[in-house]
């Protein structure tokens, strides 16, 4: 009976001492991993690596830097089965890109935002999940990736990322180098952003146009530059391809609702579309890349299996 006891004992200090790191623990395996899925499989396999260890955790480093060199070696070797995953964008021209891809994910916001987080510290994390930057982190090799993400964007101090990665200060230092280089190379320049209610004013613009089916509306909202993906279809437009591929898929006004979401640290709607018994089913996940001139980007993952993610029902109304 005691012993029983102690068990329970043990599993319930467990959970208070790490669950407290769940939702962060995701936000860094997706950011290795550009997927959400196999990042909430990694972080399960982290919780349940940790748990079968925390009788010999000795307490040499803290609770959160234990569960990231569990989390992070998991990733390493999870990266190891796969591909990259990729937008279509970053295959090359529309006309060479692959048909065979892992594709990126987007993440929900509320998967990762713990309400209690400070604010600061959740704009940090928004800032480093953007889908362009999240695409980028995937051209770097599986440990440089993971160097920069615990050095760069987890502030984890050289000497600790070594002890995590098993390797030495000097190879951290190194391979932090090659990463930054790697990374000016592919990353997207930096543009200026609205604030968070000038940016929620333009998906709002946006959806309505749709909705609507105003063609010049959504013409007024989109850069001359905008770039338009679709993934998993491998073609993607720019520029004024990418307007009237927009605005051919407006249709009549009915044929789309759509409702506000966020995903990446961006604005996003979950778009249905009316079939031919008037029925509104899941149709894709749309993030926008807004800057202070407009819609720079529309990614549209056409998969609605990713509703359920969202929170958000197969069937509208």
């Amino acid at each position: 009976m005691s012993q029983q006891t102690g068990t329970v004992t043990g599993n319930g200090e467990f959970a208070d001492l790490t669950e407290p790191f769940r939702q962060e623990l995701l936000a860094h395996c997706y950011r290795m991993l550009g997927s959400v899925d196999d990042a909430e499989d990694v972080v399960q396999e982290t919780y349940l690596r940790a748990w079968r260890a925390f009788g010999g955790f000795e307490g040499r480093s803290s609770v959160r830097t234990w569960l990231y060199q569990i989390a992070t070696n998991t990733c390493l070797t999870a990266r190891q089965q796969r591909s990259r995953r990729a937008l279509p964008s970053g295959l090359g021209q529309p006309d060479l890109a692959e048909s065979d891809v892992e594709w990126l994910q987007p993440v929900p916001d509320a998967l990762i935002t713990g309400e209690s987080q400070d604010p600061a510290a959740i704009a940090l994390s928004r800032d480093s999940l953007r889908l362009a930057l999240i695409a980028s982190f995937q051209y770097l090799p599986p440990r440089q990736r993971a160097v920069l993400l615990l050095r760069e964007v987890l502030a984890f101090p050289a000497s600790d990322v070594a002890r995590m990665l098993g390797t030495t200060t000097v190879a951290v230092k190194s391979a932090l180098q090659r990463a930054r280089a790697r990374l000016s190379e592919v990353a997207p320049a930096q543009v200026a952003e609205p604030s968070g209610p000038a940016a929620r004013a333009v998906l709002d613009q946006y959806i309505a146009a749709f909705e609507n089916a105003d063609a010049a509306a959504l013409e007024r909202l989109l850069r001359r530059d905008a770039v338009l993906e679709m993934p998993p279809s491998s073609v993607w437009f720019s520029g004024g391809e990418a307007i009237a591929t927009a605005v051919a898929g407006l249709g009549s006004p009915g044929v789309w609702r759509m409702v506000a979401t966020a995903a990446n640290g961006q604005p996003a709607a979950a778009a249905y579309q009316r079939d031919a018994d008037a029925v509104y089913r899941a149709f894709g996940i749309v993030v926008l890349d807004v800057c202070a001139t407009g819609i720079d980007r529309i990614v549209v993952f056409v998969e609605p299996g990713l509703f359920g993610r969202f929170g958000l029902p197969l069937v509208w109304g």
